[in-house]
């Protein structure tokens, strides 16, 4: 693969894409990062995640380089130089190189932050196999820091917890802290009983998902009940339904949970109809 990665004002060959050993992303994890889901060579949800990603800036301190027509121009071309049809555009923000490691943030005016963004394809990203037939996850505890609504590159205990999950045959982790899951490794987490959908409530404990907030809204538009309040392992493997939702696996259904089936043990008609309003709207209204 010959991808153009966009580095700090330029699009390179990915082989030309370096940055400094001193960047604070790489001593400190010291950045933050969207990912824009592509259907069709269109952005999928692309205010969204801008605007997510600067109130994450503005909660970290860390400049925001480019305004919303600049960001969408870098986006577009990118799409248009790798010849994505279906996947993701990554994009991290980051404190930049002051020349040195230091625990203390640099004088902005002094550092400019580093800025990256590259695509991944994945063709027939909506027409997933895992959206199809479901996916199996398993609990873990919750270990990682307080402030979970930044999507910061600090992702040690995410990586950490999927590969737990692979190894025990689960594709995912669901995290559990003071005995009510928060969230998924990578994704926001719900359960349907009696076509209820029930799922936490926003705070600092939770990342507020892009896709969690559409799919809440279309679920309303179709006369769907929805609850936000927390809930426990024990709740979601009693449940009728159980999904995750995020920017690249859209609208999942969970199957199983800690080897436990959930309802009848495959994908039921709730989550299969929210799956499918979700990919049909989102098409419409990408960008």
């Amino acid at each position: 693969m010959n991808r153009s990665v966009y580095l700090n004002g330029e699009f390179v060959p990915e082989a030309d894409a370096r940055v400094s050993v001193f960047d604070r992303a790489f001593l400190m994890g010291d950045g933050v990062y969207e990912v824009t889901s592509v259907l069709d060579a269109r952005l999928v949800d692309f205010d969204g995640h801008l605007a997510r990603l600067q109130r994450s800036c503005e909660a970290l301190s860390l400049v925001n380089p480019y305004d919303r027509e600049r960001w969408l121009a870098i986006h577009r071309e990118a799409v248009a130089r790798n010849g994505l049809t279906d996947g993701m555009v990554y994009l991290q923000i980051t404190r930049g190189s002051s020349g040195d490691r230091d625990f203390l943030w640099p004088d902005p005016s002094q550092c400019p932050p580093t800025v990256v963004l590259f695509t991944q394809s994945k063709p027939g990203l909506a027409e997933s196999p895992a959206g199809r037939a479901g996916i199996k996850v398993i609990s873990l505890d919750d270990l990682r820091w307080g402030r979970r609504d930044i999507k910061s590159v600090q992702l040690l205990y995410a990586c950490w917890a999927k590969t737990l999950a692979r190894q025990a045959g689960c594709a995912d982790a669901w995290l559990v802290e003071d005995g009510l899951v928060t969230e998924g490794a990578s994704s926001n987490t719900y359960l349907v009983k009696d076509r209820r959908i029930i799922t936490r409530q926003l705070s600092r404990a939770i990342l507020h998902g892009i896709t969690r907030s559409a799919v809440l809204r279309l679920a309303r538009e179709a006369a769907l009940e929805v609850e936000q309040r927390g809930f426990s392992i024990a709740e979601a493997q009693a449940a009728d339904e159980a999904f995750i939702t995020s920017a690249s696996m859209f609208v999942t259904p969970v199957i199983e949970i800690d080897g436990v089936h959930v309802g009848t043990g495959h994908p039921g008609p709730v989550v299969a109809r929210l799956r499918e309003i979700y990919i049909e709207e989102m098409r419409k209204a990408a960008i």
